[in-house]
C-alpha cells in the first residue's frame, strides 16, 4: 500500500451555526455583524447565509485530520467570542427547537433574493444547518468514480450525524427533520449514478442551457463532484453539536474515499445501487437515526444500523492508519454508545419537557471538547 497516494485526500469542512438571543435562545438576526467582525480576524473563512440568523464557516484546505480539528476549533472559538461580544449566543444543530421561520429575516443579497423569488416558501422556510465535508481528489474523473460508489454509505454516516428532532416547537418523530425541510428544494437528495465525468458535465450544461440553473452550485445533492474544485463534497449531514462529532464524520468520509480509491487501484469496484434503493436507507436514517435498521442490499435483508456502521468501520480500517485518523475516527464509537445529537436533545426534552432546555443544551455543547 506504500505506493498509494493518501496525501491527495485533503479535507475542507464547512459548518452552519445558529445565531441566538442569549436570553430567550430564539434565533436572532445578527445583521451580518458577526460576519463583518469575523472577516477582520479570519477573512473569508466566515460567510453570511441566506437567513440572517445563520453564520457559515469554512476551513482552509487541511492536509490531515488534525489540521481540520484545529481549524474547526479555531473557527468555533473565534465566532463564539465575536458573537458573545456583540450580544449573541451560538449553537450547532440541524434545526432550531422552537423558532419559527416566518419571523426570520433574509440577508439582503442579490443571489438570495433570486433564490427566494424562484423558490418562494421553500426557500423562506429553509432554516436549517448542515455540515459539508470536502475530500480532495487527484482529478474530476476519479472524483466521479468515487462519488458514484460513496453514495451507498451516505445513509450510514448520515445516521451518525442526525441532530434535528424538533421543528417549530414540536417533536417531529424524526431524528433528522432537517432533510425533510430541504427536500422541498429541487436537485436535492442522493444523486443518480453518472457513467463518466463527461455525462455529469453534460447534465449540468443542459440545465444551464435550459435556464434551470445559472451555475452548478445550484445542484444541492447529498454529495456532488464540486463544480470548481477537485473535491467530492458530502452534504447529507446535520451540523453536529460538538467538534469531536464533526471531525469523526469528516474522518469517516475521508476514509471511505481513500478505501474506494484503493479498491480502484487494485482493479476492484464497489457494487453500485440505484438511487431508488439508496433512498430507502436515507429515509430510515432520517426517521430512526441509529435506532433503526438499514437494508443490506447485498444480503437483501434489514440489519441493525449500529451493526452496519461497525461493518463500515471494518471496511475502511486498512486505510485509517495511512491517513493518520484513527484517534479522531474512534469518536464514532462514542456516538454509537452515547447516541447522536438528536438522541441527546430528545433526552433533555424528555427530562425537562421544555424546548427552552433543549436550546440551552445545544448552546452549552458548542465549545465542548475545545
Amino acid at each position: 500500500m506504500a505506493n498509494l497516494n493518501f496525501k491527495q485526500f485533503t479535507l475542507g469542512v464547512e459548518e452552519e451555526y445558529m445565531v441566538l438571543d442569549p436570553v430567550s435562545l430564539e434565533l436572532k438576526s445578527h445583521e451580518q455583524k458577526i460576519v463583518s467582525e469575523g472577516q477582520k480576524m479570519i477573512r473569508d473563512k466566515v460567510k453570511a447565509e441566506m437567513h440572517q440568523a445563520v453564520v457559515e464557516v469554512g476551513t482552509d484546505i487541511c492536509d490531515h485530520i488534525d489540521a481540520a480539528f484545529n481549524d474547526v476549533g479555531l473557527l468555533r472559538k473565534t465566532v463564539a467570542e465575536i458573537a458573545g461580544g456583540l450580544g449573541f449566543a451560538l449553537g450547532a444543530a440541524g434545526t432550531h427547537p422552537f423558532s419559527a421561520w416566518r419571523s426570520q429575516l433574509i440577508t439582503d443579497n442579490i443571489r438570495y433574493h433570486q433564490i427566494v423569488n424562484e423558490m418562494q416558501d421553500a426557500a423562506r422556510s429553509n432554516l436549517i444547518f448542515g455540515l459539508h465535508v470536502h475530500v480532495g481528489m487527484e482529478n474530476r474523473k476519479m472524483a466521479i468514480h468515487i462519488a458514484n460508489s460513496a453514495r451507498y454509505f451516505l445513509p450510514h454516516v448520515f445516521a451518525l450525524s442526525t441532530n434535528s428532532p424538533f421543528w417549530e416547537g414540536r417533536y417531529t418523530g424524526f431524528k433528522s427533520y432537517r432533510t425533510k425541510v430541504f427536500d422541498k428544494f429541487p436537485r436535492t437528495g442522493i444523486p443518480d449514478l453518472f457513467e463518466s465525468i463527461e455525462a455529469y458535465d453534460n447534465y449540468v450544461n443542459l440545465l444551464v442551457k435550459t435556464n434551470c440553473i445559472d451555475n452548478a452550485k445550484k445542484i444541492w445533492w447529498d454529495l456532488r463532484v464540486h463544480p470548481f474544485f477537485n473535491t467530492v463534497e458530502f452534504r447529507i449531514c446535520d451540523v453536529p453539536l460538538t467538534i469531536d462529532e464533526t471531525i469523526a464524520i469528516a474522518a469517516l468520509f475521508q476514509a471511505i474515499c481513500a478505501k474506494l480509491y484503493k479498491l480502484r487501484m487494485e482493479n476492484l469496484n464497489f457494487i453500485q445501487y440505484s438511487r431508488a434503493l439508496l433512498n430507502e436507507n436515507k429515509w430510515r436514517a432520517s426517521r430512526y437515526g441509529l435506532d433503526g435498521h438499514l437494508i443490506d442490499f447485498g444480503k437483501e435483508e434489514e440489519v441493525n444500523t449500529r451493526v452496519l456502521i461497525y461493518e463500515l468501520l471494518d471496511f475502511v480500517d486498512d486505510v485509517v492508519d495511512p491517513l493518520g485518523s484513527r484517534h479522531r475516527l474512534s469518536h464514532v464509537h462514542k456516538i454509537i454508545e452515547q447516541g447522536t445529537g438528536a438522541d441527546r436533545q430528545i433526552a433533555v426534552y424528555n427530562e425537562t419537557q421544555q424546548m427552552f432546555a433543549v436550546a440551552q443544551y445545544i448552546n452549552s455543547q458548542f465549545l465542548n471538547g475545545l
